[in-house]
């Protein structure tokens, strides 16, 4: 109408409609791709693309004017472009990372399997894929509740397996506020409503495995859109990737905790010889007693020998507990000397019966590592078994030696023994699950010790095959946190 006052030319007026119609589609277009509705959503978008549009047009500008100098006019035009189209794509994608945007479901993928094979422990892969799922769903929150028979936790919410709400969410497969309002109210449907209002999500899915159901949730958008179904699609193939990864993960854990009651097992056997004996002596002594009671030096011998022998049955006591615990590895300093001679304690009872004779060399001074004691234990634990098993057939002379010595800032801990070794074709995946040189077993043990030191910054490797020699570990624990 401006335009017309001024020039006089009714085209303009005419033109009004169709301004109208664009102003009110690119409102549209705004709305539902960028979901702008949001002033934190504004505010992030808006520094994305300002980021974005500034670096890229810089260095477009620094290229041409270097590439002018060096090429012909038309190839240094043609190279600038290609050079800021490829730095244009490299960085809106590291952009849409770094302000949480997952427009597209590749790269919901991508980070959920990134999450997975970065974390281990379960709370933590909990954690990495809740902020995945807030990301792509642009909201504030996220629920991930898990669990087998009896119900699903987490978050502090509790889902009871035989309640409406899983029955109904196992029927539906997946819900949002709209699908439930379009239909035919339930008692079921009611309650997954009420459910879903009280945590604030927007959409919500169920998803089977063969051991773990996992309920998935994500909050209403910062749009207030409601969630369309392809979203529902994408959620449902993210919550299958979710559910594969912590159910590994509690696989791991069962795993975990089997070889440390079948560590416990062996060690039961061993443990009994050196608990038998102090409680021989401390019988001979009360068998005694009656008849010496008032020779004084007999009544002191024997008072310092039951403290010492009853001390000494609760340390081995103590430490076999503390091995079996269940529990989360936690990495501190401790004295690395102090838990190889602990270690060595409980194994020496089962190499003197096998005629192992065990060699230490510990050179390493200061011997402060930072890591977990009882993972540590654990580990050192395996390998000595290990080495036993292998030997107990071996003719001739027959030894471990453990020894250490310090790196840069690591400490490096070396368990070899005088047994045929490991096969040149076993040693690639020695550390892979189900690989095994024992006829018994279910070759579980240095899998899980390379898990348990993995997520304890330390490693474990083992030198190549040699004639003659047999088979060397080599552990290396970090000094600091």
């Amino acid at each position: 109408m401006g335009l017309t006052d001024i020039t006089r030319d009714p085209i303009y007026i005419r033109l009004q409609p169709w301004v109208v119609i664009l102003f009110y589609a690119g409102t549209a277009f705004a709305i539902t791709t960028h979901r702008i509705l949001d002033a934190r959503q504004i505010l992030l978008f808006g520094t994305q693309k300002l980021i974005l549009v500034v670096s890229v047009a810089t260095a477009a500008f620094l290229l041409d004017y270097v590439l002018r100098t060096i090429l012909p006019e038309p190839f240094g035009f043609l190279a600038t472009t290609a050079l800021a189209l490829w730095l244009a794509v490299a960085l809106n994608s590291w952009l849409d990372q770094l302000f949480h945007f997952y427009p597209e479901a590749t790269t919901a993928r991508q980070a959920a399997f990134a999450a997975a094979q970065r974390e281990s422990h379960a709370d933590k892969l909990t954690q990495s894929f809740r902020e995945v799922l807030k990301g792509w769903g642009h909201s504030e929150s996220a629920m991930i509740l898990s669990g087998g028979k009896g119900s699903l936790t987490g978050d502090g919410v509790m889902v009871p397996d035989d309640g409406l709400v899983f029955a109904t969410m196992r029927q539906l497969r997946w819900v949002t506020p709209e699908r439930l309002a379009r239909e035919r109210p339930t008692p079921g449907r009611e309650a997954v409503l009420k459910f879903i209002d009280e945590h604030g999500l927007g959409v919500f899915v169920i998803v089977e495995g063969p051991s773990l159901t996992a309920l998935i949730g994500v909050g209403v958008a910062a749009s207030r859109r409601p969630f369309t179904y392809p979203q529902v699609t994408q959620l449902q193939e993210l919550a299958s990737i979710i559910e594969n990864a912590i159910e590994r993960s509690h696989f791991s854990v069962k795993a975990q905790r089997a070889e440390q009651l079948a560590t416990v097992g062996l060690l039961g056997a061993s443990l009994a010889h050196e608990i038998r004996n102090p409680l021989v002596s401390i019988k001979a002594f009360v068998q005694l007693l009656p008849q010496h009671y008032h020779d004084p030096v007999f009544r002191e011998k024997f008072f310092h020998l039951i403290g010492d022998e009853v001390m000494r049955i609760d340390r081995l006591t103590e430490q076999l507990l503390d091995l079996a615990a269940p529990r989360v590895y936690s990495a501190q300093t401790v004295d690395l000397n102090a838990v190889l001679n602990s270690t060595l304690e409980l194994v020496a009872a089962k190499a003197t019966d096998k005629h192992i004779q065990f060699l230490t060399d510990f050179q390493a001074d200061p011997s402060l590592i930072y890591t977990d004691a009882s993972a540590a234990k654990q580990v050192i634990l395996n390998l000595c078994f290990n080495a036993i098993q292998a030997l107990e057939a071996r003719p001739g002379d027959r030894w471990v030696k453990i020894s250490t010595h310090n790196l840069m800032d690591r400490i490096e801990v070396v368990v070899a023994d005088s047994g045929p070794g490991i096969a040149p074709e076993i040693r690639p995946r020695l550390f892979q699950p189900f690989q095994s040189t024992k006829s018994s077993g279910f070759g579980l043990g240095l899998a899980i010790c390379s898990d348990i030191l993995a997520g304890l910054d330390a490693t474990i490797s083992v030198d190549p095959s040699e004639p003659g020699r047999g088979a060397t570990f080599r552990i290396v624990f970090p000094c600091q946190a």
